[in-house]
C-alpha cells in the first residue's frame, strides 16, 4: 500500500473519533436523560439515538472502509463479501429497532408519526439501505449475476453506499437539533446550556467521522488490489524467499543441508495464506 503511515493515521483518527462520538451517545441519555429502557416512554425512545449513532454510522462506516485494511488482503474476497455484508446487516438491525423505539414512544404518548423532515427522510434512508443490502448480496455475494454486470454496476454501488451513509449522518444531525429544541425548556436550546453544548459537539463528532471514512474510502492509492495482483505478489514473494534458501543450502554439507531444508519447507507451510 501506497502511503501506509498516513493510512494508519486515517484509520486510526476515524476509529477514535467514531469511538468518542459513541461514549458521547451514551453519556447523554445516560446523564442527560433518563437512560435506557423498553417502557414505552422516554427511556424507550434514547435507545433510537444510540443504535443510529452505534449501528447505522459506527458500524456502517466500518463496513464502508472494511476492504481497504491490508492486513485482510490475504483473506479471500468472498470472505471480505461476506464480512461486508454481514456488518451492513448488523447496521441495519440496529435501525430497524431504533425505528420501533420511535413508534412506541410516539404511540404510548400520542404524538403523531410521521410528520417532521427529519421522519421522512431517516425512513427513506433505512428502506433505500435495504433495498442497497439486498441488492449488493444479489448481484455480488450470490455468484449468479454476470461479471460485465457487477463490473457495471459497482461504481453505483459504491456511491450509493457513501451517499447513503453521508444522508444518514446528516439525517441524525437533524434529529438531534430536533430533540434539542423540542427537549430542552428551562433553559431553552437557544441559551446554550451544557446539555446543548454537549450534543452540538455529538454533533461535530459525526460529521468528522463521516468525512474521515469517506476520505479512506474513496483515496485510488488505498484501494484492496485485484485479487490477480494479491496472488502474484504473495507469490513472487515465496518464490524469492525460495531462492535466497536454496543459495544458502548449496552451501552447505549433507547434513546440516537436509536439516536447514526441513525448516524451509515447514516455515513455506506457516506462510501459506490458505491455512
Amino acid at each position: 500500500m501506497e502511503s501506509l503511515k498516513q493510512f494508519l493515521v486515517a484509520l486510526s483518527a476515524a476509529a477514535a473519533v467514531g469511538a468518542v462520538a459513541v461514549i458521547f451517545v451514551l453519556r447523554w441519555v445516560l446523564y442527560y436523560k433518563e437512560g435506557l429502557g423498553w417502557d414505552g416512554g422516554l427511556t424507550e425512545f434514547n435507545w433510537h439515538p444510540v443504535l443510529i449513532v452505534i449501528g447505522f454510522i459506527f458500524l456502517q462506516g466500518i463496513a464502508i472502509i472494511v476492504y481497504r485494511l491490508p492486513w485482510t488482503w490475504r483473506c479471500s474476497k468472498l470472505m471480505m463479501k461476506f464480512i461486508h455484508a454481514g456488518l451492513n446487516l448488523l447496521a441495519l438491525i440496529f435501525a430497524v429497532i431504533s425505528l420501533v423505539a420511535v413508534f412506541d414512544f410516539h404511540n404510548a404518548a400520542a404524538i403523531p408519526n410521521m410528520y417532521s423532515l427529519h421522519s421522512w427522510l431517516g425512513l427513506a434512508v433505512v428502506i433505500l439501505y435495504s433495498t442497497q443490502l439486498v441488492l449488493g448480496v444479489g448481484v455480488f455475494l450470490i455468484p449468479v449475476t454476470p461479471v460485465s454486470w457487477r463490473a457495471v454496476l459497482m461504481p453505483l454501488h459504491v456511491y450509493s453506499g457513501l451517499l447513503l451513509f453521508t444522508s444518514t449522518i446528516a439525517v441524525a444531525l437533524m434529529g438531534i437539533t430536533e430533540k434539542l429544541i423540542f427537549g430542552l425548556s428551562n433553559p431553552k436550546y437557544k441559551d446554550s446550556p451544557p446539555e446543548a453544548l454537549f450534543v452540538n459537539v455529538l454533533g461535530v463528532l459525526l460529521v468528522l467521522y463521516g468525512a474521515l471514512v469517506v476520505w479512506i474510502a474513496t483515496r485510488p492509492s488505498w484501494k484492496r488490489p485485484p485479487d490477480q495482483t494479491l496472488h502474484t505478489l504473495h507469490t513472487n514473494g515465496e518464490d524469492e524467499d525460495n531462492t535466497k534458501a536454496d543459495q544458502s543450502l548449496s552451501q552447505l554439507s549433507g547434513t546440516d543441508a537436509d536439516a536447514c531444508s526441513d525448516v524451509r519447507k515447514r516455515n513455506n507451510l506457516s506462510d501459506d495464506p490458505t491455512k
